[in-house]
Protein backbone atom coordinates (compact mmCIF):
# COMPACT_ATOMS: atom_id res chain seq x y z
CA UNK A 1 0.00 0.00 0.00
CA UNK A 2 2.95 2.35 0.30
CA UNK A 3 2.96 3.02 -3.44
CA UNK A 4 -0.70 4.05 -3.20
CA UNK A 5 0.11 6.44 -0.39
CA UNK A 6 2.89 8.11 -2.39
CA UNK A 7 0.78 8.45 -5.53
CA UNK A 8 -2.17 9.68 -3.53
CA UNK A 9 -0.08 12.40 -1.93
CA UNK A 10 1.05 13.56 -5.35
CA UNK A 11 -2.53 13.89 -6.51
CA UNK A 12 -3.63 15.67 -3.35
CA UNK A 13 -1.15 18.42 -4.26
CA UNK A 14 -3.29 19.03 -7.41
CA UNK A 15 -0.49 19.51 -9.91
CA UNK A 16 0.14 18.12 -13.39
CA UNK A 17 2.16 14.93 -12.98
CA UNK A 18 5.14 14.40 -15.27
CA UNK A 19 5.65 10.75 -16.10
CA UNK A 20 7.73 8.43 -18.26
CA UNK A 21 4.94 5.96 -19.06
CA UNK A 22 6.64 3.76 -21.68
CA UNK A 23 6.91 0.18 -20.38
CA UNK A 24 10.17 -1.76 -20.63
CA UNK A 25 10.30 -5.23 -22.18
CA UNK A 26 13.00 -7.88 -22.36
CA UNK A 27 12.19 -9.02 -25.93
CA UNK A 28 12.96 -5.59 -27.43
CA UNK A 29 14.95 -7.13 -30.30
CA UNK A 30 11.84 -9.01 -31.47
CA UNK A 31 9.26 -6.25 -30.82
CA UNK A 32 10.93 -3.31 -32.55
CA UNK A 33 7.76 -1.55 -33.65
CA UNK A 34 6.64 -1.10 -30.04
CA UNK A 35 9.15 1.74 -29.73
CA UNK A 36 10.34 2.51 -33.30
CA UNK A 37 7.81 3.03 -36.12
CA UNK A 38 10.59 2.90 -38.72
CA UNK A 39 10.95 -0.85 -38.07
CA UNK A 40 7.58 -1.54 -39.73
CA UNK A 41 7.99 -3.91 -42.66
CA UNK A 42 11.37 -5.19 -41.48
CA UNK A 43 12.34 -8.42 -43.26
CA UNK A 44 9.93 -7.74 -46.13
CA UNK A 45 7.13 -9.70 -44.43
CA UNK A 46 3.71 -9.02 -43.03
CA UNK A 47 4.02 -9.57 -39.32
CA UNK A 48 1.53 -9.92 -36.48
CA UNK A 49 2.86 -10.13 -32.93
CA UNK A 50 1.65 -10.05 -29.35
CA UNK A 51 3.45 -9.76 -26.02
CA UNK A 52 2.27 -10.00 -22.42
CA UNK A 53 4.41 -9.11 -19.40
CA UNK A 54 3.66 -9.65 -15.70
CA UNK A 55 6.13 -7.67 -13.63
CA UNK A 56 7.07 -8.28 -9.99
CA UNK A 57 4.89 -11.36 -9.43
CA UNK A 58 4.12 -11.93 -5.77
CA UNK A 59 3.46 -8.25 -5.12
CA UNK A 60 -0.01 -6.70 -4.84
CA UNK A 61 -1.37 -4.99 -7.96
CA UNK A 62 1.61 -6.06 -10.05
CA UNK A 63 2.22 -4.09 -13.27
CA UNK A 64 1.01 -5.85 -16.43
CA UNK A 65 1.75 -4.90 -20.04
CA UNK A 66 0.15 -6.19 -23.24
CA UNK A 67 1.24 -5.25 -26.78
CA UNK A 68 -0.36 -6.14 -30.10
CA UNK A 69 1.26 -5.11 -33.39
CA UNK A 70 0.71 -5.63 -37.09
CA UNK A 71 2.84 -4.28 -39.94
CA UNK A 72 3.26 -4.91 -43.65
CA UNK A 73 5.58 -3.66 -46.41
CA UNK A 74 4.18 -2.48 -49.75
CA UNK A 75 5.42 -0.93 -52.99
CA UNK A 76 4.13 2.22 -54.71
CA UNK A 77 5.63 3.23 -58.07
CA UNK A 78 8.77 1.17 -57.39
CA UNK A 79 9.31 2.81 -53.98
CA UNK A 80 9.23 0.81 -50.75
CA UNK A 81 6.93 1.64 -47.87
CA UNK A 82 5.44 -0.03 -44.81
CA UNK A 83 2.46 0.58 -42.54
CA UNK A 84 1.14 -0.91 -39.36
CA UNK A 85 -0.83 -0.53 -36.15
CA UNK A 86 0.15 -0.86 -32.50
CA UNK A 87 -2.02 -1.33 -29.41
CA UNK A 88 -0.84 -1.07 -25.80
CA UNK A 89 -2.63 -1.89 -22.56
CA UNK A 90 -0.44 -1.09 -19.56
CA UNK A 91 -1.55 -1.24 -15.91
CA UNK A 92 0.64 -0.01 -13.06
CA UNK A 93 -0.65 0.74 -9.56
CA UNK A 94 -3.36 3.39 -9.58
CA UNK A 95 -2.93 4.01 -13.30
CA UNK A 96 -3.76 2.24 -16.55
CA UNK A 97 -2.64 3.33 -19.98
CA UNK A 98 -4.25 2.35 -23.29
CA UNK A 99 -2.69 3.54 -26.53
CA UNK A 100 -3.42 3.04 -30.22
CA UNK A 101 -1.05 4.18 -32.97
CA UNK A 102 -0.92 3.96 -36.75
CA UNK A 103 2.63 3.58 -38.10
CA UNK A 104 4.15 4.48 -41.45
CA UNK A 105 7.72 4.00 -42.74
CA UNK A 106 9.47 4.95 -45.97
CA UNK A 107 12.09 2.31 -46.82
CA UNK A 108 15.08 2.91 -49.09
CA UNK A 109 17.44 0.11 -50.10
CA UNK A 110 21.08 0.81 -49.21
CA UNK A 111 23.67 -1.92 -49.72
CA UNK A 112 22.33 -5.26 -48.50
CA UNK A 113 19.66 -3.71 -46.30
CA UNK A 114 17.02 -1.00 -45.96
CA UNK A 115 17.20 2.41 -44.31
CA UNK A 116 13.78 3.50 -43.03
CA UNK A 117 12.29 6.69 -41.67
CA UNK A 118 9.04 6.29 -39.76
CA UNK A 119 6.33 8.11 -37.84
CA UNK A 120 3.45 6.97 -35.65
CA UNK A 121 0.28 8.91 -34.89
CA UNK A 122 -2.35 7.94 -32.39
CA UNK A 123 -4.08 8.48 -29.09
CA UNK A 124 -3.25 7.70 -25.47
CA UNK A 125 -5.88 7.22 -22.78
CA UNK A 126 -4.69 7.29 -19.16
CA UNK A 127 -7.02 6.23 -16.38
CA UNK A 128 -6.54 7.06 -12.70
CA UNK A 129 -8.39 4.85 -10.22
CA UNK A 130 -9.17 7.34 -7.45
CA UNK A 131 -11.19 4.75 -5.54
CA UNK A 132 -7.97 2.95 -4.60
CA UNK A 133 -6.46 5.99 -2.85
CA UNK A 134 -6.60 5.35 0.90
CA UNK A 135 -6.90 8.78 2.49
CA UNK A 136 -6.92 7.24 5.97
CA UNK A 137 -3.40 5.89 5.46
CA UNK A 138 -2.19 9.12 3.82
CA UNK A 139 -3.34 11.22 6.75
CA UNK A 140 -1.97 8.81 9.36
CA UNK A 141 1.44 8.64 7.69
CA UNK A 142 1.62 12.43 7.49
CA UNK A 143 0.58 12.86 11.16
CA UNK A 144 2.20 9.92 12.94
CA UNK A 145 4.36 8.03 10.42
CA UNK A 146 2.24 4.92 10.91
CA UNK A 147 -1.23 3.66 10.00
CA UNK A 148 -3.98 3.67 12.64
CA UNK A 149 -7.46 2.65 11.60
CA UNK A 150 -10.04 5.42 11.84
CA UNK A 151 -7.65 8.26 12.71
CA UNK A 152 -8.49 10.34 9.64
CA UNK A 153 -11.59 12.53 9.55
CA UNK A 154 -13.34 11.65 6.30
CA UNK A 155 -15.08 15.03 6.27
CA UNK A 156 -11.71 16.56 5.56
CA UNK A 157 -11.07 14.40 2.50
CA UNK A 158 -9.38 16.18 -0.36
CA UNK A 159 -11.99 17.82 -2.66
CA UNK A 160 -9.88 17.10 -5.75
CA UNK A 161 -10.16 13.34 -5.22
CA UNK A 162 -13.84 13.70 -4.36
CA UNK A 163 -14.45 15.41 -7.70
CA UNK A 164 -12.68 12.62 -9.55
CA UNK A 165 -15.11 10.03 -8.23
CA UNK A 166 -14.15 6.38 -8.48
CA UNK A 167 -12.05 6.82 -11.62
CA UNK A 168 -10.97 9.43 -14.13
CA UNK A 169 -10.05 9.08 -17.80
CA UNK A 170 -8.16 11.44 -20.04
CA UNK A 171 -7.30 11.07 -23.73
CA UNK A 172 -4.78 12.98 -25.83
CA UNK A 173 -3.07 12.92 -29.23
CA UNK A 174 0.37 11.31 -29.39
CA UNK A 175 3.22 11.13 -31.92
CA UNK A 176 6.58 9.41 -32.32
CA UNK A 177 9.36 9.28 -34.93
CA UNK A 178 12.25 6.96 -35.76
CA UNK A 179 15.08 5.91 -38.06
CA UNK A 180 16.06 2.30 -38.65
CA UNK A 181 18.57 0.30 -40.72
CA UNK A 182 18.46 -3.46 -41.11
CA UNK A 183 20.63 -5.87 -43.11
CA UNK A 184 21.20 -9.64 -42.88
CA UNK A 185 24.19 -9.08 -40.58
CA UNK A 186 23.30 -6.13 -38.35
CA UNK A 187 20.57 -3.66 -37.40
CA UNK A 188 20.35 -0.32 -35.61
CA UNK A 189 17.70 2.24 -34.84
CA UNK A 190 16.96 5.47 -33.00
CA UNK A 191 13.50 6.73 -32.08
CA UNK A 192 11.68 9.22 -29.88
CA UNK A 193 8.26 8.70 -28.31
CA UNK A 194 5.76 11.35 -27.15
CA UNK A 195 7.31 13.95 -29.42
CA UNK A 196 4.67 16.58 -28.60
CA UNK A 197 4.91 15.96 -24.81
CA UNK A 198 1.12 15.50 -24.61
CA UNK A 199 -0.88 16.24 -21.47
CA UNK A 200 -3.76 14.11 -20.21
CA UNK A 201 -6.28 16.09 -18.16
CA UNK A 202 -8.59 14.81 -15.43
CA UNK A 203 -10.68 17.88 -14.75
CA UNK A 204 -9.38 21.40 -14.25
CA UNK A 205 -6.66 20.81 -11.67
CA UNK A 206 -5.22 17.34 -12.21
CA UNK A 207 -3.47 15.73 -15.13
CA UNK A 208 -0.40 13.91 -16.37
CA UNK A 209 2.23 14.97 -18.89
CA UNK A 210 3.79 12.19 -20.94
CA UNK A 211 7.53 12.75 -21.12
CA UNK A 212 9.31 11.79 -24.34
CA UNK A 213 11.75 8.88 -24.33
CA UNK A 214 14.77 8.53 -26.62
CA UNK A 215 15.57 4.96 -27.69
CA UNK A 216 18.82 3.74 -29.27
CA UNK A 217 19.04 0.05 -30.15
CA UNK A 218 21.21 -2.21 -32.25
CA UNK A 219 22.28 -5.79 -32.78
CA UNK A 220 24.68 -8.01 -34.71
CA UNK A 221 24.49 -11.55 -36.12
CA UNK A 222 27.80 -13.39 -35.69
CA UNK A 223 27.85 -16.82 -37.34
CA UNK A 224 30.38 -19.18 -35.78
CA UNK A 225 32.59 -21.69 -37.58
CA UNK A 226 29.98 -24.25 -36.75
CA UNK A 227 27.33 -23.02 -39.20
CA UNK A 228 24.53 -24.27 -36.95
CA UNK A 229 25.37 -21.65 -34.30
CA UNK A 230 24.89 -17.87 -34.44
CA UNK A 231 25.55 -15.41 -31.63
CA UNK A 232 23.27 -12.35 -31.52
CA UNK A 233 24.43 -9.61 -29.15
CA UNK A 234 22.12 -6.60 -28.88
CA UNK A 235 21.74 -3.46 -26.79
CA UNK A 236 19.01 -0.92 -26.11
CA UNK A 237 19.55 2.39 -24.31
CA UNK A 238 16.66 4.63 -23.31
CA UNK A 239 16.46 8.00 -21.57
CA UNK A 240 13.99 10.76 -20.82
CA UNK A 241 16.99 13.06 -20.16
CA UNK A 242 16.32 12.83 -16.43
CA UNK A 243 17.01 9.12 -15.94
CA UNK A 244 18.45 6.47 -18.23
CA UNK A 245 18.72 2.70 -18.60
CA UNK A 246 20.68 0.25 -20.77
CA UNK A 247 19.68 -3.32 -21.58
CA UNK A 248 22.46 -5.68 -22.73
CA UNK A 249 21.49 -9.04 -24.25
CA UNK A 250 23.31 -12.02 -25.75
CA UNK A 251 21.32 -14.66 -27.60
CA UNK A 252 22.60 -17.93 -29.09
CA UNK A 253 20.67 -19.36 -32.02
CA UNK A 254 20.93 -23.04 -32.99
CA UNK A 255 20.01 -24.30 -36.47
CA UNK A 256 18.07 -21.12 -37.16
CA UNK A 257 15.24 -22.32 -34.92
CA UNK A 258 16.16 -22.49 -31.23
CA UNK A 259 17.29 -19.50 -29.15
CA UNK A 260 18.51 -19.04 -25.59
CA UNK A 261 20.44 -16.32 -23.82
CA UNK A 262 20.69 -13.82 -20.98
CA UNK A 263 20.51 -10.11 -20.42
CA UNK A 264 21.39 -7.44 -17.90
CA UNK A 265 19.60 -4.17 -17.27
CA UNK A 266 21.82 -1.51 -15.69
CA UNK A 267 18.86 -0.12 -13.73
CA UNK A 268 18.90 -3.34 -11.73
CA UNK A 269 17.78 -6.67 -13.20
CA UNK A 270 18.98 -9.82 -14.95
CA UNK A 271 16.96 -11.99 -17.30
CA UNK A 272 16.94 -15.29 -19.15
CA UNK A 273 15.46 -15.51 -22.67
CA UNK A 274 14.20 -18.56 -24.54
CA UNK A 275 12.71 -18.87 -28.02
CA UNK A 276 11.71 -21.38 -30.69
CA UNK A 277 10.29 -21.38 -34.19
CA UNK A 278 7.26 -23.65 -33.88
CA UNK A 279 6.82 -23.75 -37.67
CA UNK A 280 8.35 -21.62 -40.42
CA UNK A 281 7.47 -18.01 -39.62
CA UNK A 282 5.78 -18.73 -36.25
CA UNK A 283 7.94 -17.75 -33.29
CA UNK A 284 7.37 -18.21 -29.56
CA UNK A 285 9.52 -16.55 -26.89
CA UNK A 286 9.73 -16.31 -23.10
CA UNK A 287 11.68 -14.12 -20.67
CA UNK A 288 12.16 -14.52 -16.93
CA UNK A 289 13.56 -11.47 -15.16
CA UNK A 290 14.78 -11.00 -11.59
CA UNK A 291 15.60 -7.68 -9.92
CA UNK A 292 19.24 -7.28 -8.89
CA UNK A 293 18.43 -5.04 -5.93
CA UNK A 294 16.35 -5.06 -2.73
CA UNK A 295 13.15 -5.72 -4.72
CA UNK A 296 14.21 -9.37 -4.96
CA UNK A 297 13.02 -9.81 -1.36
CA UNK A 298 9.45 -8.93 -2.32
CA UNK A 299 8.93 -10.58 -5.70
CA UNK A 300 9.25 -13.90 -7.50
CA UNK A 301 10.40 -12.12 -10.64
CA UNK A 302 8.79 -10.99 -13.88
CA UNK A 303 7.44 -13.16 -16.72
CA UNK A 304 7.14 -12.18 -20.36
CA UNK A 305 5.84 -14.21 -23.30
CA UNK A 306 5.45 -13.25 -26.93
CA UNK A 307 4.14 -14.86 -30.10
CA UNK A 308 4.88 -13.59 -33.61
CA UNK A 309 4.04 -14.77 -37.11
CA UNK A 310 5.73 -13.50 -40.28
CA UNK A 311 4.08 -14.26 -43.61
CA UNK A 312 3.72 -12.99 -47.16
CA UNK A 313 0.52 -13.21 -49.18
CA UNK A 314 1.50 -10.56 -51.73
CA UNK A 315 4.18 -12.57 -53.54
CA UNK A 316 4.38 -16.20 -54.69
CA UNK A 317 5.30 -18.61 -51.94
CA UNK A 318 9.02 -19.35 -51.67
CA UNK A 319 10.45 -22.73 -50.89
CA UNK A 320 13.15 -21.39 -48.55
CA UNK A 321 12.49 -20.43 -44.94
CA UNK A 322 11.80 -16.87 -43.94
CA UNK A 323 15.13 -15.09 -43.65
CA UNK A 324 14.67 -12.04 -41.46
CA UNK A 325 17.09 -10.66 -38.90
CA UNK A 326 14.31 -10.68 -36.32
CA UNK A 327 12.53 -13.96 -37.16
CA UNK A 328 15.23 -16.45 -38.10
Amino acid sequence: MKKYIVLGCLLVSAVVLRSQTDPQIGQYMHMQTTYNPAAAGDGGLMRVAGLHRMQYTGMDDLPMTTYFTFSSPFVIAKTNHAAGVRFLNDMYGLFSNQAFHVEYAYRHKIGKGFLSAGVDLGFVNVKFDADKVNLDEIADVEMTGQTEEGYHDKEAEDPVLQNLGKSANGMTFDMGVGLYYSSPQWWAGVSYSHLTRPKVRWGDRIGMQLIGTLYMAGGYNWRLRNKDWTLKPSVMAMTDFTSWDVNLTLLAEVKGRYRFGAGYRIAGSVNVLLGVDIIDGLQLGYTYELPANKLIRATYGSHEVYLAYGFNILRPKRTNRYKSVRYL
